[in-house]
């Protein structure tokens, strides 16, 4: 198991925000979209549609955000995302038609979008030496603040009413408030100094954006335990409903108690290429097995998806942790909200595109869907040594002197 508590007060600080955050997150990721459809009655298809939107508008507004908080300190900019979530997830309660649900959604996803990148500067320079480990840490109290918050949500779906549910919108907005006055006792970071060169480096660093598009892609594999084996399960398989939640929980639990440790074995550019390749073959292994479970008794389905969820969550705790190594290591530091920004396009557009195109691989066409899925994590995954090793030659990170040196190669 991890520490309970990170070392230095801006540590606990930021943990502590996090976890207040992120209750309050659980609480709508578990039940929001019931809300919309069963207490507000708007129609599922319009519900998908404007989560579609709003997915859309929030990928550029990371990049954005990260750049303000690079020149302008990134304490402060973060504050005001929060701020600004906290405002657009209360306007939930006075939704009732499309395009005012249209409006609230997109502006709460694009300040978690900036959030998230204006964030990274103060990750990385309160993390100490390691700010990888430190975001695995926090990667880890996210899984338990979402796990409280749904269980909040449970009770709110439980009752049903439109009250239960209004105070469940309430408390993730007032959540965020809390998250927010937290920053206050946390130290300013002084803004880097610009080097000169382009305002936008990361758009400019060709093989920084592949690995966001190959990261993007190992990202769609967070949707295959929260969306395809629900749907699998229900649709294809003998297996009794508590089966979904019993993957769930393998999953937390491995999330919480082995994230930092995963993270500490990965420790370079490098390493973050071979966890990268490991994890593909990973959840190859995963979804070969979920594949089996349509032609078999309900028990033996059952102890396939449980096998699965383990293998699958090994591959995601190598995934996570190469995506904080690799997003960290390759951005210079007078840019880090920028091209964590960028980085996060990735999993962005995992969010917006990723369901639909495992549902249509796996759900539609069915058995053989499961096998190109894995393919083609295990495929991405083998793209991602060669495309580190290019970005570790490729020259971004301007010096004084205008001349740009390398990043370092390491052995």
């Amino acid at each position: 198991m991890p520490r309970l508590l990170p070392d230095t007060a801006p540590q606990r600080l930021l943990a502590a925000s996090n976890f207040v955050y992120t209750v309050g997150s659980g609480l709508y990721l578990t039940a929001g979209v019931l809300y919309f459809t069963q207490a507000l009655h708007l129609p599922a298809t319009q519900v998908g549609a404007g989560l579609a939107i709003a997915g859309s508008l929030a990928l550029a507004v990371g990049i954005g955000a990260g750049h303000l908080a690079d020149r302008h300190g990134a304490r402060g900019v973060y504050a005001v995302t929060l701020a600004v979530q906290a405002l657009a997830t209360a306007a939930f309660v006075l939704v009732h038609d499309f395009w005012p649900f249209v409006l609230a959604v997109s502006a709460a996803a694009g300040a978690k979008a900036a959030g998230l990148a204006a964030r990274s500067p103060l990750i990385r320079h309160y993390g100490g030496d390691r700010p990888q480990e430190f975001r695995a840490y926090l990667r880890s109290v996210t899984n338990v603040g979402i796990s409280l918050g749904a269980l909040g949500a449970g009770w709110t779906v439980q009752v049903g009413t439109l009250t239960a549910y209004h105070l469940m919108i309430l408390g993730n907005a007032i959540a965020f408030v809390i998250s927010a006055v937290i920053l206050v006792a946390l130290p300013a970071v002084a803004p880097e100094p610009a080097a000169p060169g382009p305002r936008w480096l990361a758009l400019s660093d060709w093989p920084y954006l592949v690995l966001t598009a190959i990261d993007g892609v190992m990202a769609i594999q967070f949707k295959v335990l929260t969306v395809l084996i629900p749907l699998w399960v229900v649709t294809a398989t003998t297996a009794p409903a508590w089966t979904i939640s019993g993957t769930m929980l393998v999953c937390t639990l491995m999330v919480v108690s082995f994230q930092v440790r995963a993270s500490r074995g990965i420790d370079s550019p490098a390493a973050g290429g071979r966890a990268y390749r490991r994890s593909g073959v990973a959840f190859l292994a995963s979804c070969s097995l979920i594949a089996l479970t349509g032609a078999t008794s309900a028990w033996a389905a059952v102890t396939l998806l449980l096998v699965a969820a383990v293998i699958h969550t090994i591959g995601e705790l190598w995934h996570a942790a190469a995506g904080f190594e690799i997003s960290f290591a390759l951005a210079p530091i007078h840019a880090t909200g920028q091209y964590l920004g960028v980085f996060g396009l990735g999993a962005g557009l995992a969010d917006a595109f990723g369901p639909a195109l495992l549902i249509a691989l796996c759900i539609t066409w069915g058995t053989p869907g499961w096998f190109v899925a894995g393919a083609m994590f295990a495929l991405t995954g083998l793209l991602a040594p060669p495309a580190i090793r290019w970005a570790q030659r490729h020259p971004t990170m301007v010096g004084s002197a205008g001349t740009p040196p390398a990043r370092p190669v390491a052995s």
